[in-house]
């Protein structure tokens, strides 16, 4: 019986540790300003341990959100009207104890960090917190928008481990822990386009 109690709590002990990163959408929302169209997008987002392990180890963190606007077609695949990006790149400093975020719209790779926009933080509560809310940004002129047709945005965002040096790469892609990705799609209405 004793054995039987032991291994049970091993077992729930393992899992607690082996929890999956989550990303959940909690909000999605597009509207129209200044002849464009913007959106906010409001993330419940959660790193596994393993994640925040590999952060505290040195290893920077890379994140994607993007947003494409599609016009549906009855004869065809449906069009591509634009596509907006965000990369994110969260790393620790040990140094300073610190974390640094950076955001860019170009891929951001380890040495070409000059185009991002950078801010630090205390805790990575507070980093993630700016990743978690994704607002005022610009995903689509007017002009590109048809006022006759069906549209919708294609929300995705992930964790992009093909940015981790390449050896992580491989043992982090066999991992459930690295696994960290959300999509939906939402329709625009004529009050947005209009």
């Amino acid at each position: 019986m004793a054995c039987w109690v032991l291994g049970a709590w091993l077992l729930v002990a393992s899992s607690a540790w082996a929890q999956n990163s989550v990303a959940e959408l909690t909000e999605l929302r597009a509207e129209r300003r200044d002849a464009a169209l913007y959106l906010t997008a409001q993330l419940k987002l959660e790193l596994a341990a393993a994640v925040e392990d590999a952060l505290m180890k040195g290893f920077a963190v890379h994140f994607v959100a993007e947003a494409e606007v599609m016009r549906d077609r009855w004869y065809w695949y449906d069009r591509k009207i634009n596509t907006a990006t965000r990369y994110y790149r969260l790393a620790f400093q040990p140094l300073t104890r610190r974390w640094r975020l950076n955001v860019s719209s170009e891929p951001i790779s380890g040495a070409g960090l000059a185009g991002s926009i950078s801010q630090n933080f205390e805790t990575l509560p507070e980093a993630l917190n700016v990743i978690r809310r994704q607002s005022g940004w610009k995903v689509a002129d007017m002009a590109e928008l048809d006022l006759e047709a069906r549209q919708y945005i294609l929300y995705r965002f992930r964790l992009d481990i093909s940015q981790l040096p390449r050896p992580f790469q491989i043992a982090a892609g066999s991992q459930a822990e690295w696994t960290l990705a959300v999509a939906k799609q939402m329709r625009l209405t004529t009050d947005m386009v209009r």
